[in-house]
């Protein structure tokens, strides 16, 4: 069991929907980001899903495109982003860390390496967009092997034909992006949401998260209301991107986990 399945176990036996917030590794500044993740639990995120900045970042908003610039033009690399993971592990052994990023970096390294090395600094799950299910040999079933969950991306154009496809080999949680294109571009909405999930819901007993387009506390309170949970992203970059302090994005980031918890 990860502590990705720990974490929905015990939100199950509470009767909680999960609160999931995103941020870039690096961003604006490793100290910065490091701050801002470590405080993250205290601010009620139940899962952390943390950005590996990449120069091509093809699923991704403005708001995101630009946080892994300012990450990169810091410095920002993979391995001190795994170094930024082992730190938060040594005062947190059961937040839930997903990195979320593009397959380019990983490769580079090797995925044997990369494995060994993301299993030691403490990553549970990857998010890798680029990776279709038919290129699961290449990362999704090593990490299954190493106890890493590969979480897998559904969306409203996932129809019937495709879903068992993605459902596959994906675990941990499946993530629905609840609206076509990019993040940060569009709200999400309920009634367009809720049919899909589920739909997706009838096909897997992972949970369902749902993320894309959810900036305000109402708006996590009725996306996860009809899922197991919600993400949050661009809402946060948004606070960092604007310069505010580790203290003020993290007040943010309680509000948004206040409304998902009281779905």
């Amino acid at each position: 069991m990860t502590r990705i399945d720990a974490k929905f176990a015990a939100l199950k036996a509470e009767g909680k929907k999960a609160f999931v917030a995103y941020i870039m590794a690096g961003d604006p500044d490793l100290a910065t980001s490091a701050e801002i993740l470590k405080g993250m639990p205290a601010a009620g995120v139940d899962i952390i899903e943390l950005g590996l900045p990449f120069t091509d970042p093809m699923a991704d908003g403005t708001t995101i495109q630009l946080a892994g610039q300012r990450a990169l033009d810091g410095g920002q690399t993979l391995q001190k982003t795994l170094d930024m993971v082992a730190e938060f592990r040594k005062t947190d052994d059961t937040t839930p860390i997903v990195m979320m990023g593009y397959y380019n970096p990983i490769y580079n390294r090797g995925v044997a390496r990369f494995l060994a090395d993301a299993k030691a600094a403490g990553i549970d799950g990857l998010i890798v967009v680029d990776l279709p299910p038919e290129e699961d040999a290449e990362l999704c079933l090593p990490a299954a092997e190493a106890g890493i969950n590969f979480i897998r991306l559904a969306t409203p154009t996932t129809d019937d034909k495709r879903l068992p496809k993605v459902l596959q080999n994906t675990s941990g949680f499946v993530y629905y992006v609840s609206v076509t294109g990019i993040t940060g571009s569009q709200a999400a909405q309920v009634a367009d949401v809720a049919p899909e999930v589920a739909r997706i819901k009838a096909a897997t007993d992972l949970p369902l998260i749902v993320g894309f387009g959810i900036s305000t506390p109402e708006a996590a309170q009725s996306i996860a209301a009809v899922a197991d949970g919600c993400v949050v992203g661009s809402a946060i970059v948004k606070e960092i991107g604007a310069g505010k302090s580790p203290a003020e994005v993290l007040a943010t980031v309680a509000a948004l986990a206040a409304g998902a918890h009281s779905a």
